[in-house]
């Protein structure tokens, strides 16, 4: 009898082991099928406002940039595109003439636009293919019923690897630890993700070097499209060799009728 027991115990062991494990996969398999549900190509307009602020240096030393600039962006079957405004263009000009005369001047306006890459843009308005590919280069690690907003979801664990880091710079790395979270709906649809990697290690015997980058992102949907956000945060900091440089980069979009 008690071997019959033990044996029951370890078939419904067994199924449970299954079940769980094929719980775990299906999260994945919903956010993959989400994203590729959400690579719509209908229209979408509009405008992304970007904050940047850099400190490069310490103490009485350092210097600080910080800049805020709006720009609208359409997207649709015809691609990507992105319109600067008459008062920006203005205040861009106005800004490189006063740079003319004082090289030290700042340029705010400027200095915020050089956030609003293209690449960055197209993510915003079509989200689905950037995550997706971080994903693909990522380690799937996790999954457990969690929430976002109060609202229950579940979060997706991946770990990255070192293959992040440069070629060129791998030889020179002692610590490395860096991972993506993504919180999704019951249906797999993309809720948030947090993006972190840190750095550490040593170039040429005596220069040590750390760098940490932490990223927040909120997603939503517009039609057949996933969109990169309504909001992210993005922090950086970098430092060797006696200098360190700190980077806050918050960005927003609005959707426009």
């Amino acid at each position: 009898m008690q071997g019959r027991d033990g044996v029951q115990w370890l078939a419904v062991a067994g199924l449970f082991s299954m079940v769980c494990g094929t719980a775990r996969a299906d999260g994945l398999a919903d956010l993959n099928a989400a994203l590729a549900r959400l690579q719509g190509l209908s229209p979408v307009k509009a405008q992304v406002e970007s904050k940047s602020w850099r400190k490069e240096g310490e103490g009485k030393e350092a210097e600080e940039d910080s800049g805020q600039a709006t720009v609208a962006v359409e997207s649709g079957p015809a691609g990507l595109q992105v319109l600067y405004g008459k008062d920006l263009l203005a205040k861009v000009e106005a800004e490189q003439r006063a740079k003319v005369k004082d090289p030290k001047v700042k340029t705010p306006i400027g200095f915020a636009l050089g956030e609003m890459k293209a690449t960055e843009l197209r993510s915003m308005v079509s989200a689905a293919g950037a995550l997706s590919r971080e994903i693909d280069e990522a380690v799937f690690s996790s999954e457990k019923a969690d929430s976002y907003k109060g609202k229950p979801a579940r979060l997706l664990s991946f770990t990255l690897s070192l293959d992040k880091v440069p070629e060129k710079d791998r030889k020179y790395v002692k610590k490395f630890d860096g991972g993506i979270e993504v919180w999704i709906a019951a249906d797999g649809t993309p809720l948030a993700s947090q993006f972190h990697i840190d750095v550490s290690g040593r170039a040429f015997v005596v220069v040590s070097f750390t760098q940490k980058t932490d990223e927040t992102r909120q997603y939503g949907v517009q039609g057949d499209r996933l969109l990169l956000l309504l909001r992210k945060e993005s922090r950086n900091t970098t430092s060797g060799a006696g200098e360190k440089v700190e980077s806050k980069i918050v960005k927003t979009l609005q959707l426009q009728s």
